[in-house]
């Protein structure tokens, strides 16, 4: 059974899905069961990925690690998301750019806070 926005990843051809809603079923991707990515959510060695959530005028505002986290092609973080009761807001990033997205989002309203490193998997605050 599928876990409720559980974030899954094919290990054949790097496949990644959030589960909206959970069914019965497994996840399955070129042939093999889909992998539940473990969240994460103490920083290990000199690489910080835990989300620091700040507060702004406008929301908050995510930043990737206590440090500014790698975004080059071969090492960078995919996506930040913010999960409150009633929505879930993501922001895609790109190689190049900061490992950082504003949400208009109160904090107070944030049930969790995740991200997605290419190498170094899923991450919570």
């Amino acid at each position: 059974m599928a876990q409720k926005l559980g974030i899954y990843k094919c290990e054949v051809c790097g496949n990644i899905v959030e589960v909206l809603h959970a069914g019965e079923g497994t996840l399955v991707c070129c042939g093999q069961d889909m992998n539940l990515l473990q969240e994460k959510s103490e920083d290990q060695g000199n690489e910080k990925h835990v989300p620091v959530v700040e507060g702004t005028d406008s929301g908050v505002k995510v930043k990737v690690g206590s440090v500014p986290h790698p975004m080059e092609t071969d090492h960078s973080i995919q996506w930040i998301e913010v999960i409150t009761k009633e929505k879930t807001y993501r922001e895609f990033l790109s190689p190049g750019t900061p490992a950082e997205a504003d949400f208009c989002v109160k904090q107070a309203d944030i049930v969790q806070v995740r991200e997605l490193c290419n190498l170094h998997g899923l991450w919570k605050a």
